[in-house]
């Protein structure tokens, strides 16, 4: 009875808790989430996180895997599942003279997925799409005018709401469809600061809100060799969505002794939509029993096409390109051993990146790539396939070439996964 009383109220908590901050903002600080539309989450579920962010042909029964919505067709058909993450984020800012540090807590998602029919499973999730935070200051002396202070900042973000539904076809095959509603708003300003009581300072802010749907499409199929080997492929499709936007533009002046604006100089707002890139992956997996796991995901991106019809987007932004490899090893999985049952993950990830940042007359593509490692430990408090993972995850993005900004950041991210009976008919003797 004890036993039953520890699993409702640690179920309970973590529901609670991830309630709680789902709606949280996001708290990042990185110069390049001023370009596009912030920089992207890349949320997958925790062990698909430690495996280098694979996913597009992976599936099992008690994990929920964004990245390919076919994947849900692989929930128990008497389970559900409760999936939940944080993390702790220590991220290095740096230049070739200064080093700036900071570190934050951040949700990573919310999520449960269940069976409806035989050939039907469903699957809901709150996560972070996006991150806007920046602050950048730049003091110069003007001649006539004297020391001039200059700060532009950044905030907000996108989150989504989704919903996907996987459906059988017949063996090994599954396709499977996400629907996510976006909304949030990113908000800029910029400003300059005189030396002095007889100038007035001035500082202009945009607000963007923005919401709508955003759908990506997924199909999958696994194949067993000789009964100890399993080859899986998984192609995913995120069409080119246009979602809603309304900006709101400010511009305000002020004196150093005033501790709000003094006028309102202009306001406006424009209605309009935020074209979406399309992106479009596939994968491919293998599995020795319940033993060996290795996969790899590859997907393109056509940020060329991002565009918000209200403004012109800060830059140019480039195509790119993603590749994933991950490894999961458990020594003995049905072992009386505990150490033996614990899943040993391990992956990289390496993107060529979207953004492209000018300085001067040079352009550089900011590249981004990272290693990760993590652990998952069963909970035998709940049932054998409920667990808890470990996740240790360093990457960098930018450089220190061209007089840019290199960003080296460490994540250590914890998620609770929670497998329980759904239904189960009682039989009466």
């Amino acid at each position: 009875m004890l036993k039953h009383t520890y699993k409702k109220v640690v179920a309970v908590a973590a529901v609670l808790l991830s309630l709680l901050i789902a709606p949280a903002q996001n708290d990042i600080s990185s110069p390049y989430s001023m370009y596009g539309i912030g920089l992207l989450s890349n949320v997958t579920s925790g062990a698909y996180d430690a495996m280098g962010k694979v996913g597009y042909a992976m599936q099992n029964p008690y994990l929920i895997n964004f990245k390919n919505p076919a994947s849900y067709v692989a929930f128990d058909s008497l389970s559900f599942i409760g999936d939940v993450a944080f993390s702790i984020l220590s991220s290095t800012l740096s230049t070739d003279v200064i080093t700036q540090k900071a570190t934050y807590a951040r949700p990573d998602y919310f999520a449960f997925g269940l069976p409806v029919t035989s050939h039907w499973r469903t699957c809901v999730s709150v996560m972070p799409f996006s991150n806007l935070g920046y602050s950048i200051s730049d003091n110069r002396m003007v001649e006539n005018i004297g020391a001039v202070s200059y700060l532009y900042s950044g905030s907000g973000g996108l989150f989504q709401v989704c919903w996907g539904n996987a459906f059988k076809i017949c063996k090994g095959l599954s396709i499977g469809l996400n629907a996510s509603y976006l909304f949030g708003n990113l908000a800029y300003s910029e400003s300059a600061s005189f030396d002095g009581e007889n100038f007035f300072n001035a500082m202009n802010s945009r607000i963007i809100d923005l919401d709508g749907i955003y759908l990506s499409a997924g199909i999958q199929y696994f194949v067993n060799v000789k009964g100890k080997h399993t080859l899986g492929f998984g192609i995913v499709y995120e069409n080119s969505a246009y979602i809603w936007a309304k900006q709101t533009d400010f511009a305000y002046t002020y004196t150093i002794s005033a501790s709000s604006p003094s006028d309102t100089v202009k306001y406006e707002t424009k209605k309009g939509n935020l074209q979406m890139p399309q992106t479009i992956g596939g994968g491919f997996s293998y599995q020795y029993k319940d033993k060996l796991w290795i996969t790899a995901d590859v997907s393109w991106q056509n940020w060329k096409k991002l565009h918000l019809s209200t403004e012109t987007m800060r830059e140019d932004l480039s195509n790119s390109m993603s590749y994933s490899v991950g490894v999961q090893f458990i020594p003995d999985a049905s072992s009386s051993n505990y150490a033996k049952k614990l899943r040993l993950r391990i992956g990289a990830r390496y993107s060529t990146g979207y953004i492209n940042a000018t300085i001067g007359q040079t352009t550089t593509t900011i590249s981004d790539f990272s290693i990760s490692a993590g652990v998952g430990l069963p909970l035998k408090l709940f049932t054998s396939n409920s667990s808890i993972g470990i996740l240790f995850e360093y990457g960098q993005m930018g450089t220190h070439r061209n007089n840019l900004i290199k960003e080296s950041y460490f994540r250590f991210s914890l998620h609770f996964t929670l497998q329980e009976k759904w239904y189960q008919r009682v039989k009466l003797d």
